[in-house]
């Protein structure tokens, strides 16, 4: 997470640095010479690109016009500091996507952008840690699901018009005696009622 920094060394390049990085923002500064900023660029990754149009404001120019269309810098914010007057409109027409800040501006912004850069940071890095785990859980096996039991057999189906087949009876023990019938207990012998006496 870093914030390229544009100027030419010499004069007070180092000063301004120093007050952009209070802002809390990792400051690079970069002579914007071919190749050396796009290849820093390219390394770095920055956040947000500041040229500072103090000296050489032509070259600052085209320099930025590189920055704005370059497949790889293209989706990155460009700030441009001092722009000389007589430039202004050139500036304007050829690079409406960047934005003409002064010092403290810049240092504003730039303590939102970095808290946004460590939120995606952050983000992304969770992101890692995730298809990590998801990827050493798949090489593992356990992110499958346990196979469900196996079905229960379906039961057999005879032929159609079949009569069951019943178990034939055991066969009698010939050692076995056949079971006698119980004697059946004689009847008790009724009692002769008594006679009733003849009436004179």
């Amino acid at each position: 997470m870093s914030v390229l920094y544009l100027q030419f060394d010499g004069g007070d390049r180092n000063t301004r640095v120093q007050k952009l990085g209070k802002s809390g923002a990792h400051v690079v500064p970069v002579e914007p010479r071919w190749p050396a900023f796009f290849e820093m660029a390219k390394r770095e990754k920055p956040y947000a690109i500041a040229i500072d149009f103090s000296q050489a404001p032509t070259h600052c120019l085209e320099t930025a016009d590189y920055i704005a269309k370059a497949k790889e810098t293209r989706e990155t914010p460009l700030y441009l500091l001092r722009v000389p007057d007589d430039r202004l409109d050139a500036v304007k027409k050829r690079l409406p996507g960047a934005s003409i800040v002064t010092e403290q501006d810049l240092a504003g912004i730039l303590i939102v952008e970095e808290k946004k850069a460590q939120e995606r940071a952050r983000e992304k890095k969770e992101a890692a840690a995730a298809a990590r785990k998801t990827a050493r859980a798949k090489k593992l096996g356990l992110d499958k699901p346990p196979p469900p039991p196996p079905p229960p057999p379906p039961p057999a189906k005879g032929k159609a018009g079949a009569k069951p087949k019943t178990a034939p009876a055991p066969a009698s023990d010939p050692r076995k005696k056949a079971a006698v019938p119980a004697k059946k207990k004689p009847a008790p012998a009724r009692k002769p009622a008594p006679r009733q006496p003849k009436k004179k």
